[in-house]
């Protein structure tokens, strides 16, 4: 039985293997799509958290309700006014940005 959980990968192993390492050109687009689905994922929760449609949304901030969808299904389509205009102007929530060197 042992031997069975040895064969077992972390997550982390996995995009070693089939991305490379951090730093590499591949490993570090699909982190970079990561977090803009992440992005995408927190907007629409706080969204319904709020019981707001996506066309509430989009009056709130001027935008059609096809582009809040777009933003929620892909945030990599998002500019950062508009991400402050969405979390803070739409959803009454703060938006906090890091940068890591």
């Amino acid at each position: 039985m042992k031997k069975e959980y040895s064969k077992i990968k972390s997550w982390t192993q996995i995009k070693d293997d089939v991305y490379g390492k951090k730093g590499s050109l591949r490993r570090d687009d699909l982190d970079r799509q990561v977090a803009t689905f992440k992005i995408g994922v927190l907007i629409r929760q706080a969204r319904e958290s709020k019981n707001m449609t996506q066309e509430e949304l989009g009056k709130v901030i001027s935008k059609k309700r096809t582009y809040i969808s777009r933003v929620e299904n892909d945030g990599s389509n998002i500019n950062l006014k508009t991400l402050y205009d969405i979390v803070e102007k739409g959803l009454g929530g703060k938006v906090n940005i890091a940068i890591e060197i």
